[in-house]
């Protein structure tokens, strides 16, 4: 079911600061971009239980230490994992050393400034979708849902294709795409990849433009359901 999540809502899920290095601040409101930086899974700190609260399954094994191999080798290769919790998995993995396969595709992150802001929409492998409008509202869909299941499908299928002739980036993740400019970002088991142009560019890439159009297809529907 899409859940509607107006700006102001205190979620405090990641301390903003300024900089060059994520976490980025693209928002006039906090929890929006609480939420934007969580969708690119590369602060795990973000993930950890606030104080006082218990440690979820998955959390014990992302976080414990020492680090557990086998156990986060079986927790980044469930396929029935929410996408981003499989990407922290394999995250710890890398970091730990450990070979993990390439290209495994996770999740996807759309990003297109806008003369009013950035628009950011978010699809993940278990069929989460996460959408954040220019003004910072935000509709979230957890888990497979029959609106959008389909189009997440197919989003990731051509996200795929695109990966396939990528390289993971060895940069650190930079800030928000000015405005003109849209960007792609995957979220894969062996790190990001990504590109970036002008909307005009990356439409008419043959590389990027399914991903693109997809992406299109999947933000109309979004935005409809949530009208509703």
């Amino acid at each position: 079911m899409l859940r509607k999540l107006l700006a102001g809502i205190g979620l405090g899920t990641v301390s903003l600061l300024a900089g060059a290095t994520p976490p980025y601040a693209p928002y006039a409101d906090s929890a929006a971009n609480g939420i934007y930086n969580l969708l690119f899974c590369d602060i795990d700190g973000a993930f950890r239980p606030g104080t006082g609260q218990d440690r979820t399954d998955w959390q014990k094994t992302i976080f414990s230490e020492p680090s557990d191999g086998p156990a986060l080798f079986a927790l980044a290769t469930d396929a029935s994992i929410e996408g981003r919790i499989r990407a922290l998995a394999f995250n710890r993995l890398r970091a730990a050393g450990e070979v993990v396969p390439r290209r495994v595709l996770l999740g996807l992150v759309v990003e297109v400034g806008l003369e009013g802001g950035l628009d950011t929409l978010a699809a993940f492998s278990d069929g989460s979708v996460r959408y954040i409008n220019q003004s910072g509202n935000m509709l979230f869909s957890d888990g497979p849902d029959p609106n959008f299941q389909p189009l997440v499908e197919e989003i990731l299928a051509a996200g795929v294709q695109l990966v396939n002739q990528l390289n993971p980036s060895q940069r650190v993740r930079q800030p928000p795409p000015r405005q003109g400019n849209l960007r792609l970002t995957f979220i894969a088991s062996d790190g990001m990849y990504g590109g970036e142009g002008s909307m005009r560019a990356m439409q008419g890439n043959p590389m990027a433009a399914p991903v693109v159009e997809r992406a299109t297809k999947l933000l109309l529907k979004v935005v409809e359901v949530g009208a509703k």
